[in-house]
This record gives structure tokens, sequence and C-alpha cells, in this order.
């Protein structure tokens, strides 16, 4: 049973959105880029443990503090005897370690992720501790990407490669399990302490005046649409179309994820959207799924 689900991340959300509409800088595309990949992992590794799930409890994405100190879990999975800590990584390619320090096939050192698994084991076993709880924990290092190889490994049961992922899932399907109230109380008592906010968002500068307009094509990822028909959008690229109200609505999320802060209106959603020519057309879509609400000689909608 999933007893917290994993979503993307707000801030790739941001980032994804942005690099249609403005340049990134190399910095930031690197980010976003390393970003993606990572949560492409983490929901491989959720499909792969699904099944699993019938007599186990798992909580993913937690942001958790300890002593004044953040740490973050990717997954943790709570059987009747044992809580197994699993920190997930999508590497791909060659690395090496040399002198306890990892480096990528061109000499470029990353962080040591053993040491990022320990710090989260130690703070995540004070965490229970100061709820009162002792359960034992096992931590692992999942390398899920097939793609990946390590020179030099350490002889280290903390982690798990590709080729050993077959015979760790059949360790944890034999691991007896039988789940009472009290393993509930723990799951829901560890969900309490996640920390919604992140305070590690890196989000690059920007304005409404220097973001590209227009709808973006979701098939394409990186082009635009063009109108099509009264009712319909269409991407000249891959040739996707779409309704116009489901491609305004879906634009509007985005323009209130960027600017949480400020009013939907139908000049500026008409200026958001750009493509839909008939601000008739942008104020007929409000007003079938959005609230007007009037506030002296303005109104917008919530």
């Amino acid at each position: 049973m999933i007893l917290k689900s994993r979503n993307e991340p707000v801030e790739l959300q941001v980032l994804r959105s942005l690099r249609l509409r403005m340049r990134l800088t190399n910095k930031e595309e690197s980010y976003y880029l390393q970003l993606d990949k990572g949560y492409e992992g983490e929901k491989k590794f959720d499909r792969w443990i699904e099944p699993l799930l019938a007599d186990k409890l798992l909580l993913t994405d937690l942001l958790l503090e300890c002593s004044n100190s953040l740490f973050q879990i990717d997954s943790l999975l709570l059987t009747s005897n044992m809580i197994y800590l699993f920190e997930i990584k999508n590497f791909e390619g060659d690395f090496l370690i040399e002198d306890d320090k990892w480096y990528t096939n061109t000499k470029k050192e990353i962080k040591n992720p053993l040491l990022q698994l320990k710090r989260n084991e130690s703070l995540f076993r004070r965490s229970l501790q100061e709820i009162g709880c002792t359960f034992p924990i096992e931590s692992y290092l999942i390398f899920i990407n097939p793609n990946f190889h390590l020179y030099q490994a350490p002889t280290n049961t903390s982690i798990i490669f590709p080729t050993q992922l077959n015979r760790f899932y059949f360790k944890l399907s034999q691991s007896p399990s039988s789940l009472k109230d009290s393993h509930f109380k723990l799951a829901n008592q560890v969900r309490s302490l996640h920390l919604s906010e992140s305070p590690f968002n890196r989000l690059p500068v920007y304005q409404y005046d220097i973001l590209k307009k227009g709808i973006p094509c979701p098939n394409c990822k990186n082009k635009f649409y063009k109108i099509d028909t009264r009712t319909t959008v269409l991407c000249h690229t891959c040739g996707h179309k779409e309704k116009v109200e489901s491609a305004v609505l879906r634009c509007i999320k985005e323009f209130k994820l960027l600017f949480p802060k400020e009013k939907i209106t139908t000049n500026t959603i008409h200026e958001w959207c750009e493509v839909v020519p008939s601000k008739k057309s942008i104020r007929n879509i409000l007003f079938k799924h959005f609230t007007l609400t009037r506030r002296g000689k303005s109104a917008y909608f919530i």
C-alpha cells in the first residue's frame, strides 16, 4: 500500500516550463536535466517495487528535519519487522571510485552517494527515536539504470547494482510482513513529519514580460501550437491536435504555477495563451471552469 505517493517536484515543473519560454543558462539547463533524470529514475523504481506492496507500506519523497538538519528520503518501505530506506540513483554510463571519491568517466568528481545514504539513515534513526520508536532500519543505494557501471566498486552490501535488482526483489518478496495497526500508526507519524515546502529550490529569476507567450504542444514539449479551427489548435511540427478548451486550461495551470500570486483575468490569459484570437473564447472557458470574483472595480477568476 502506498501511504505517500510521489509527485513531480514543483521545481522541476517550473524549470520545464521556463526552458520553453526563455533561455536557460548552461548551469540551469544542466540542473534541469539532472532533476528530470532523477525523477524518471524514482518513477522507474516505484513501478519496480509496486507488485510487492500488497502486505507492505511505502512512503516516497520525504523531506524531514532532525536537529536543525534537513534531509530527503527517496523511498521508505515498511514491513512488519523492518524499515527499508532507499536512495535511488538514475546514473547512466561509467563511473569510478578512487580513494573513496566518486568520479564520472570524464574524471569529474561527484558527491559520494554512500555518504548521503549513511547521513540520511542516521538522521532518520534519530527522528524515529524522537517519536519513541526503535524500529530496525536497513538502508540501500539503488542504481536503477541498466546502463550504469561502477569501476573499482567496493564490496558493500548497501549497494544494489542493476544486475542485482532481481535478486534483491526476491529478498524483499520473501521478507515476512503481517501489518498491524501499530505499523500504520508509525507510517502515519512519519508522513506527518514531512515538510511540504522545500528550501532547496534553485530557480532562475524570471519575469512575465520576458517569457515567450503561447500554448506549448504537450507532444513535442518544445514547440508551440498554431490555431487550427475555432475549436482546435494544431502543432505544425508533429501534427498533434487538441481542443482549444483543454489547451487553454493547461496553459492557465502553467500560468498559476509560474505566477501563483497573479490574478486570473480574461485579458491576462488571452495574452498568455496568445494563439487563441478570440477573447470571448477565453472568457467563456473561464466562466465555465472558474468563479468570477469582483472587488471594487477589478474582477478576476478563482
